[in-house]
């Protein structure tokens, strides 16, 4: 059973707002996703790299690992250096997992 969480946005109802309620794994989903845009947005390919790795491992809970794993490969293949620090070794060990 999923918990639930307050949505960061609000839902307008007969003309006027109230909070919608969301599942938090959705919530958190959401506000991964709005990490991955503002570090793409900055080029910020590390902090890209670890959002988008948070989301596959909150994905892979959900039983939905597949679903990110074309999300990973992509972030990953635009490294040309790096591969033996942390965040490059965890993500490719992540991408061979899937596999």
């Amino acid at each position: 059973m999923r918990s639930t969480g307050r949505a960061l946005g609000q839902a307008a109802t007969g003309g006027k707002a109230v909070e919608a309620e969301l599942p938090a794994d959705t919530e958190a989903e959401d506000c991964f996703n709005q990490a991955i845009r503002i570090a793409q947005l900055q080029n910020a390919k590390s902090l890209e790299l670890r959002a988008v790795m948070t989301l596959a491992r909150l994905c892979e809970d959900q039983g939905r690992s597949e679903e990110i794993r074309g999300r990973l490969a992509q972030i990953y293949d635009t490294f040309t250096e790096g591969f033996d620090t942390k965040d490059l070794r965890e993500a490719k060990a992540m991408l061979d997992e899937v596999v």
